[in-house]
């Protein structure tokens, strides 16, 4: 005799009753999982400047002033706007101002915002410097408060 013949077909009907429902709720599962899942966008916002925290140095027989911003753009071929927290630091002093224009080449900055320089001896707050000369003068203009110690 044939061996189907002897299977109940109750169970049958059963079992793929069981086997249907089991199968509906791992898919109900796995679309809850999944749309539990947050999908993190990502934001292209294109920058208002060319440089992203820029590095430069300013080199001369004495030493060196290093120069950090937040951000910098490009002006020419030689000169750099750096903008944001811009600081020059030394062995013997450091300037804080918001904006600067760097000379690469003549190695030179200018800024006619508020600036804070600090040394061991003396600060002295003003509304713009220059530096000429390799980093060897600093010229300080506009509405200048100096404090000796």
């Amino acid at each position: 005799m044939n061996f189907f013949l002897y299977i109940n077909r109750k169970l049958v009907i059963l079992l793929g009753l069981i086997v249907t429902f089991l199968f509906l709720i791992v898919v109900i599962y796995k679309q809850v999982n999944l749309s539990a899942i947050k999908i993190n966008e990502t934001e292209n916002t294109i920058s208002d400047s060319d440089i992203s925290k820029p590095k430069f140095a300013i080199n001369n027989e004495s030493n060196k002033i290093y120069i950090t911003a937040g951000k910098g753009n490009f002006l020419n071929k030689d000169e750099v706007l750096l903008e944001e927290n811009v600081r020059f630091k030394s062995n013997d002093f450091s300037i804080q101002t918001e904006n600067v224009i760097f000379n690469r080449n003549k190695q030179t900055a200018q800024s006619k915002t508020k600036s804070f320089f600090k040394a061991k001896n003396a600060t002295i707050s003003s509304d713009g410097f220059n530096i000429d000369d390799n980093g060897n003068r600093i010229i300080f203009f506009g509405n200048s408060y100096i404090v000796l110690r």
